[in-house]
Order: structure tokens, then C-alpha cells, then sequence
């Protein structure tokens, strides 16, 4: 485990579509410790839930994590895990952060070793992950967020552009982004201090922040079907997936 590479997992009650999801059950374990199960199996550097709830922090106690306790005011999961990585990190051993969300419980450890991949490459500043879409009512679906990518090698892209539109247009694959991020510290640093963006208020979409300030986002292409719980229809189907 490389003690140069953290995991947090931002979670919070006050969800709006699924009140309390961070701790529904699927598979007889809460969601959030699910997830941080599979962070832990990733083995790429230590874990910790970055949370406002006292629910949360002693589910994943009980369940043998650490938990760190974040302010309740933040505007965004990213917010949150910079204030975490102050308290879990502040010697600033770690180089990377990853920012796993804790309503994928359909993640797999090879996920989280695959977002890592791009900053291999010292001129990117961000990775995430991108599945090619198959369903064509996701290439329609404005809850779906495509990334338009450029190929950089096998496996990997360059993001361009993030939209909740039908883009690009004409023959070809659509990508579905997915909302992991792995940041060199410094670029999380940065992008925390930048206000919000035209353009991330225009499609709701905070990584667009980093792509205007001329920050590197790259991409890496999983196979696996993730898919964020949001409401009561995909916890449903989350159960059902992993068994209850």
C-alpha cells in the first residue's frame, strides 16, 4: 500500500432524492461501508469516510474505518474531501487523493486502480473514469454526463469538454463519465480556490471548473457498469445486483 496515495469517501444524510442512503443496507453492510470495503481491496493507500454525520462515522467505525469529521456547510464532495485531507493527511504525505463517491456500491478495486493510471503522466492534473454507452437512451438522457474526449492511448483520453447534452454529434461512441476523481494534491488545492465557473453553472457540472482554468483532466475507459444510487429505483437495482 503506497502511503503516497489517500482515499476518501465524502458522505452525507441529507440527501434529497433518498434521504439517509449512506447507510441503507445492500448485502447485509450499509452502502458507505460497501464501498469503503472496496477501496480497501483496491490496495493503492489508506482509506477514510470524510463526513458531517455522526450515523455515518459510527457505522464505519463499527465496521472497523476511520471516519473524519468535516464541516456540514460544504458546497460539494470536493470541498469536503479538501478539508478531510487536511485532517487525515496533514503532514502531506499524500501526493494523490482519490475522491471514491459513496453511493457506488457497483465500483470494483479495479476501478479505483484504473483512475490512477493517468497521472503517470506528469502533465495531467486530474483523472477520472469514462464507460463507453451502450443503451441508446443514455445517449439522450441529460442525467447522464458524456465526456468529449480526445484518444491519448489505449484505454485513456483527454477530456475536452463535460456536457449533459447528445455531444459529439455524428458516428461514433458516446462516453459516460463517472464521477471518480483522482487529483495531484496541488491541483485539488487549486481547484478548491477557484469561484464557479460560466460553464459549470450553465450544466451543473463542477468539473468544468478545472477544464476552464486550463487544468489537465484525463480519462480512463472501465467496463464496468457503475452507476450512482440516487433514488429508491437504483438502490432497488443495486440490491438486486449484489444480493441483499
Amino acid at each position: 500500500m503506497d502511503s503516497s496515495v489517500l482515499i476518501l469517501i465524502p458522505a452525507r444524510m441529507a440527501s434529497v432524492r433518498l434521504p439517509g442512503k449512506p447507510l441503507a443496507d445492500i448485502g447485509g453492510a450499509p452502502m458507505i461501508v460497501r464501498v469503503m470495503r472496496v477501496a480497501e481491496a483496491a490496495a493503492v493507500g489508506p482509506v477514510a469516510i470524510a463526513t458531517d454525520s455522526t450515523e455515518i462515522a459510527a457505522a464505519v467505525t463499527a465496521a472497523g474505518g476511520r471516519a473524519v469529521m468535516t464541516r456540514s456547510d460544504h458546497a460539494s464532495g470536493s470541498d469536503r474531501i479538501f478539508e478531510a485531507l487536511g485532517k487525515a493527511d496533514p503532514d502531506g504525505r499524500a501526493k494523490i487523493v482519490v475522491n471514491v463517491q459513496g453511493d457506488f456500491p457497483m465500483l470494483q478495486p479495479a476501478d479505483i486502480k484504473a483512475a490512477l493510471g493517468p497521472l503517470a503522466d506528469p502533465a495531467v492534473d486530474i483523472a477520472t473514469l469514462a464507460l463507453e454507452i451502450t443503451e441508446h437512451a443514455e445517449r439522450t438522457d441529460p442525467n447522464v454526463v458524456k465526456a468529449v474526449c480526445s484518444a491519448v492511448a489505449p484505454g485513456r483520453m483527454r477530456a475536452l469538454y463535460f456536457t449533459r447534452a447528445t455531444a459529439p454529434t455524428g458516428d461514433g461512441p458516446l462516453y459516460h463519465h463517472i464521477g471518480l476523481y483522482a487529483y495531484r494534491r496541488e491541483a485539488l488545492a487549486r481547484f478548491v480556490k477557484l469561484p464557479p465557473s460560466a460553464l459549470e453553472q450553465r450544466e451543473r457540472l463542477e468539473q468544468l471548473r478545472a477544464l476552464e482554468a486550463g487544468m489537465r483532466i484525463d480519462v480512463a475507459l472501465t467496463k464496468n457498469a457503475i452507476f450512482g444510487v440516487d433514488t429508491q429505483e437504483h438502490l432497488d437495482k443495486a440490491r438486486a445486483l449484489l444480493g441483499r
